[in-house]
This record gives C-alpha cells, structure tokens and sequence, in this order.
C-alpha cells in the first residue's frame, strides 16, 4: 500500500498568493461600509450591513489552500472531491485556476479511476466520507485537506459518544456533505446514528423514546436517514445531541430540549445523565451571522437581502431569521437583481430559484444586507453597487463615496 502525502496545514506560500485573493474576493465598496459604521445613505435610500457577513474562518482559510496548492503544484493536476464551498463564483474561479471536480453521483471506483500519485486532491471544508478518504489516501495522490475546524470538533464528539455506548443525534440535511462525513465518523467507531432534520422530526424521535410510537413506523420514516440495522428500541436508549455545523441554531436548542423531556419522562431526571448528553456544535461563525441579523431586524428594515450559494444552508438560515420580521430574500449574487422590477431569489423550502416581480422597495427604505459564510466580500459589494444602481442613485455618487469600484 503506497502512503500518500497529506497537508493540512496549508505550503506557506500564503504571502505569494494575497495578492490574487485580495484581486479576485476583496471589496472597496465593503471596506467603506465597515469604516462607516456599515451604514451608506444616499438619495433616499440607506444600505445596512450587517456586523457579520461573508466568509468565515473555516472558508477563508480552505479557499487560501487551494490558491496555494495551485501555487505549489504549476503543472500538477489538481482535483477536489466536491464544492469547495458553497458559492458558485468561488467554484467556477478554481474552475478557472484547473482545479477540477471529480465525478458527481458515480460510484466509489468511477469517481477515482484515472487518479495517479502524482495527482493532488482537495478536501472541502465541509470534509468528506471516511471511507472516500481511506480509498484516496490508498491511491498514494498528495492530499489537501482543508476540513474546518469546527466540523472537526464535531467529529470529535459524536466519536465520544460512539465510544461510550450513545446514539449520535444529527440535526442536518442527510444529503449535506458534512453531515455525511459526520455519520461516517460515527460508523467508523462502530456507534449508531440518526439525522433528524427539524423540529417535527424530533417529536417523532421523542414519541419513539416514550413509546407512543411503533418501531415499525418509526423505520419506514427514519430507516434511509439512520445507521444500517438501527433498531428504535435497543439504539434510543441513550443518545447525544451533535448539529451539522450550519443549522438554525435556535431550532438545534428546540430539538435538544425536546428530546432531553422525553428522556426524563422515560426514565426520570435523576437517570438522566445515562440516557442523554448534549453539545452545541453550531459553528461559531454560523451563529454570530445570525446574531448579526437579529440585531439589524431591531431596527427598522423594510428590506433584507441575503447573499449565498443557493445550496447553501447556513445562508438559507438567515433568510429564516430574516423573513420573521421582512421581506427577505435569498439570492446568489448581484446579477439575481434583474431590474427594478424582477428579481431571482430562492424561496424557503424550495428547491429552485422563481422570479418575483415589484420586489424593490419604493420611497425612502432601509435595505439589509446579509451574507452567508461561503460568499466573498466581493460579490457582497458588488450587489450593494447593484441595489443602489436600481434605486436610481447617479453613479457620480457613487464614485465619489467609493472611488475606483467592481464591477457590477
């Protein structure tokens, strides 16, 4: 078996590749808002920023190593095994750099036919399958693994609670990626898993814990999104709370409660402890965007526009919050601003993106403006250009405020 090199601290070449970052994701519209107490009034119209927005930590950082491995590696092929993020400017500009994705929905063998030791592959940050990551490492290719943190302290505890005999309790998306590699973490260890994706879920899995709910009803719901041969009865005994990184965090708190009661009504609050432990996972970075949201819903909005990936769901999360208290709405970037009059936006729960019309608010407004941890500052500034352009606010003005500006 041929041992492959494996990076995951970066080739410290960063100070070689801030140049073409700061070219391709920095912002001088951004800058100024965040100089200006994230605020910008202009005929009529006032854009508010929210205190955080954009990328984050575990993003910055993993898009800085495949800036870096392609400086490392000129004349390398290079490979990731899926999006880097989710945000598609940022994956089409690696595109752009021969970064190229490996096989989508093909089988384990497909995906890495053709790979050789002299091939480099990048992990995402959202990680990948423990079993993916054991085949490639057999293939003897140079790995950058560029999993965040955050979703590494995860892994960290759904490992505990496999070795101690609890039912890893997923608030996710089955399909995400990083909840797929959490799972594969915990099978690893030979633990037992369920993802539960929302509150109504939870009560299904509290009604199972109290027995007011068949096994066999309880499977024909839950089998394709739990560990294979998981048994209701023996595997709910004992669980552990863990979230896929991105979720609502309000929503992980509800589930956490609602499964903590059914515990204690099944075997009392003083056994507690024996059936039921519980870590806020919730990235750190995930949760002070959404702060940042309720923060600015304190203040009057008449507007909120959130910027991400449409697949992505942690910006999907602040369009929940968002949508509480205002219009809100979910686009990909500045070209989703069709006009004055159209717009594209992803509604929540859908699966597509729909174009609505008369979505531009009218007279003096104050427009939010939010982004997801996946999305540059660069795409954030150039939808603010964008909303500002529509409302009719001259580009002198413009230029004055900013100076030299991206273009839209």
């Amino acid at each position: 078996m041929s041992e492959s090199r494996y990076v995951r601290k970066g080739f410290g070449n960063t100070a070689e590749i801030r140049p073409l970052l700061e070219g391709d994701y920095r912002s001088r519209v951004v800058e100024w808002l965040v100089d200006h107490d994230r605020r910008l009034e202009a005929d009529g119209v006032t854009i508010r920023l929210a205190r955080e927005f954009g990328f984050c930590y575990g993003v910055d950082r993993a898009v800085e190593y495949a800036y870096e491995t392609r400086k490392r590696f000129p004349d390398r092929r290079i490979f990731i095994t899926g999006e880097i993020i989710h945000n598609p400017r940022v994956n089409r500009r690696l595109e752009e750099m021969r970064i190229h994705r490996l096989p989508e929905g093909a089988g384990p063998e497909e995906r890495l036919r053709g790979l050789t030791p002299e091939d480099v592959v990048l992990i995402p940050a959202f990680g990948i399958e423990r079993d993916a990551l054991d085949r490639l490492k057999n293939l003897g290719a140079t790995l950058v693994d560029t999993t965040c943190g955050s979703v590494l302290n995860v892994w960290k505890s759904v490992g505990r609670y496999a070795r101690d005999g609890y039912t890893a309790v997923v608030h996710g998306k089955h399909a995400h990626e990083e909840t797929r590699a959490t799972c594969s973490q915990v099978r690893e260890r030979g633990g037992a898993y369920l993802v539960v994706r929302d509150l109504e879920q939870a009560e299904r899995v509290g009604a199972m814990i109290e027995g007011r709910l068949d096994a066999e009803e309880f499977l024909r719901e839950f089998a394709p999104v739990s560990s294979p041969g998981f048994d209701p009865d023996r595997d709910l005994r004992a669980v552990g709370l863990a979230n896929q990184t991105t979720m609502l965090s309000s929503e992980s708190l509800e589930i956490a409660d609602r499964l903590r009661r059914s515990m204690i009504r099944r075997y009392g609050e003083e056994r507690l402890a024996e059936h039921f432990r519980s870590f806020d996972t919730i990235c750190s970075a995930t949760q002070d965007r959404q702060d940042a949201v309720h923060e600015m819903l304190e203040e009057r909005l008449d507007l909120l526009v959130v910027i991400g990936g449409y697949n992505s769901s942690n910006t999907g999360h602040l369009l929940e919050i968002g949508s509480r208290s205002t219009r809100s709405y979910h686009i990909a970037g500045a070209n989703d601003l069709l006009s004055r009059r159209w717009l594209r936006h992803k509604p929540i729960g859908d699966p597509d993106p729909v174009v609505t019309a008369d979505w531009l608010a009218e007279g003096p407004a104050v427009i939010g403006v939010t982004a997801g941890a996946s999305t540059p500052n660069s795409e954030v500034g150039r939808t603010i250009l964008r909303l500002l352009e529509l409302r009719g606010v001259p580009e002198a003005t413009l230029a004055e405020r900013f100076g030299a500006t991206e273009r839209i």
